[in-house]
């Protein structure tokens, strides 16, 4: 009878350890949305998580093991708006883009912001803008014909900043629009970069 019990245990053992290492990086991420990665000590993510400084360091080894999972968190909720269908619409489109930034916008700025700080962040955030650039190329560059290579490139970069982080950041935090006016001024210029709705 107890060897029946030993894959339960063992299983239940696991589960706990996950969820105890989501606990973490959830503490870690929250206090990234208020305090800069210098400021944050591993006591302050134990506390926060209900564990020791000694489990956070044994399971993510510091703050750069920690960033990790924290950006792989950014990175799966990209999903949805990466695996839209070619076809689907330039509203479509934003209103994905726009749900991606509503649920991450905030860490990555703040991310953005420390880059030149924390080497940890760079290649991170230089592979988002890459990844950034091939969406609105692939999305939204082919939408006008007839653009030489050097008209083409202009586009590319006014459709970027027509969907970039800071420019959601911009309207949302700081000019106080909502999700739905958010939304509704990028497509437009979208539609005017492209000649779309004209």
């Amino acid at each position: 009878m107890p060897v029946a019990k030993r894959p339960y245990r063992q299983m239940a053992r696991a589960t706990a350890a996950e969820g105890l290492r989501q606990r973490i990086v959830t503490a870690f991420h929250d206090l990234l949305l208020s305090c800069w990665i210098d400021e944050i000590t591993l006591d302050e993510v134990a506390g926060l998580a209900g564990t020791t400084r000694q489990t956070v360091i044994r399971l993510f080894g510091g703050k750069d093991g920690l960033l990790k999972p924290v950006i792989g968190l950014v990175a799966a909720r990209a999903e949805p708006r990466v695996s839209l269908s070619r076809d689907a619409s330039v509203q479509a489109a934003i209103e994905a883009l726009v749900a991606h930034y509503e649920a991450v916008g905030d860490v990555v700025v703040r991310f953005l912001a420390q880059e030149e700080r924390h080497s940890a962040l760079r290649p991170h955030l230089a592979m988002g803008r890459r990844e950034h650039r091939a969406w609105v190329t692939e999305r939204f560059g082919s939408r006008q014909n007839g653009l030489n290579a050097r008209e083409r490139e202009q586009q590319i970069s006014c459709l970027i900043v027509a969907t970039d982080i800071y420019t959601w950041k911009l309207l949302r935090r700081d000019f106080g629009k909502s999700r739905r006016e958010v939304v509704q001024l990028m497509v437009g210029m979208i539609n005017k970069e492209t000649g779309e709705g004209t």
